[in-house]
């Protein structure tokens, strides 16, 4: 039998937490002397205490730690412990990947000129266009693919052509941000006549009045833009007057790295009235 010191020296677990676990009923000492109350473990308990400190590390809290345990030997059981923690694990990952890209990008903005972190503002009109269109909500915003992948399904037999100055652009139709189920409607620019399909419209867009700014890289910095076209709306008078909706100069289906997206933040606007 070991003293608790002992134990805790070939466990590489403290003391105080070995007497948690104990409190827990997460490994619980071969005997305790009823006169001293000192905690006795045997050799055989350590690789119990070892396949603790391994769950630990994987990132599993001790209340699923038990839970784990008491299916130890089952392995099946064991696995799907381990694969929902790798998903969750992975998760983590991905949220932590986006945001060290956040603070990549900000230091380096930070580190330029002050001048660089302005966007250029363009006034101009869009003539109108003759469009196919896909509008529904979505899950989330980064799941607009879901809409792009509806009208390529159901316009494959159609033999769509292209206007000559195709425009591919996406409008956020709520009158805010939405946390879930925005809706959402896609727009791609072409020639000739077709038939409606069960998701697909296709319609005339009237000219619109826009103020616009092009940005590249990751659409998480869109703020950015969307800033500075604030900024001269309020400043030169103007005010809007629709939805928001982006045009993808470059998009994911044309590049895989993000730094090499081309976006234009559309805003609708007209003069305020005098």
């Amino acid at each position: 039998m070991l003293k608790i010191g002992d134990f805790s020296k070939l466990a590489r677990i403290s003391i105080r937490m070995l007497r948690h676990y104990d409190e827990i009923g997460l490994l619980v000492p071969k005997s305790i002397d009823q006169a001293t109350g000192y905690r006795y473990y045997s050799e055989d308990q350590l690789p119990m205490a070892c396949r603790i400190t391994s769950l630990k590390e994987m990132g599993f809290g001790l209340a699923a730690i038990g839970d784990i345990i008491r299916n130890y030997h089952n392995p099946g059981e064991l696995a799907k412990f381990l694969e929902i923690k790798q998903s969750e694990v992975y998760s983590e990952l991905q949220e932590t990947s986006r945001r060290m890209r956040l603070l990549e990008t900000a230091i380096e903005r930070l580190r330029k000129d002050e001048t660089s972190m302005n966007y250029n503002v363009t006034l101009k009109t869009m003539p109108q266009r003759y469009v196919a269109s896909v509008r529904d909500k979505i899950p989330a915003y980064d799941q607009e693919g879901i809409l792009w992948n509806l009208l390529m399904t159901e316009t494959s037999g159609l033999n769509l052509q292209y206007d000559d100055n195709c425009l591919s652009l996406a409008v956020f139709h709520d009158q805010e941000h939405k946390e879930s189920d925005p809706d959402v409607e896609i727009q791609i620019s072409v020639k000739g006549s077709y038939e409606d399909t069960e998701h697909v419209t296709f319609k005339m867009v009237p000219e619109v009045e826009i103020a616009s700014a092009i940005y590249k890289g990751s659409y998480e910095h869109i703020t950015d833009a969307n800033h500075s076209v604030a900024s001269w709306v309020n400043d030169n008078g103007y005010e809007f007057n629709g939805s928001l909706f982006c045009i993808y100069h470059v998009s994911p289906a044309q590049t895989k790295n993000p730094e090499e997206l081309v976006t234009e933040v559309c805003y609708p606007v007209r003069l305020k009235a005098q």
